[in-house]
């Protein structure tokens, strides 16, 4: 590997939003806000969607409201159809 061309990695914890579950993992991203885990001072980086609260890694099942949004449309241009 080449010198100086590959960003510096560091100890990064990401934080689910939705269930509070934290990750500690070496990362090259950086926040303002840092915290002690383990000892160790690591970035603290919060994500809204993680395979902690995905619905394709948790098996949840969520309605998704597709008849109210057809019907809107519906309505919306049905004055074009006549």
């Amino acid at each position: 590997m080449k010198d100086g061309i590959h960003p510096e990695k560091h100890p990064v914890c990401f934080i689910d939003v939705s269930t509070g579950k934290k990750l500690v993992t070496m990362s090259s991203l950086r926040s303002k806000q840092k915290d002690i885990i383990d000892g160790v001072e690591c970035y603290v980086v919060y994500c809204d969607v993680t395979a902690d609260s995905h619905p394709a890694y948790t098996g949840e099942r969520r309605l998704v409201d597709t008849a109210g949004r057809v019907e809107k449309f519906n309505q919306k241009f049905s004055r074009t159809r006549k």
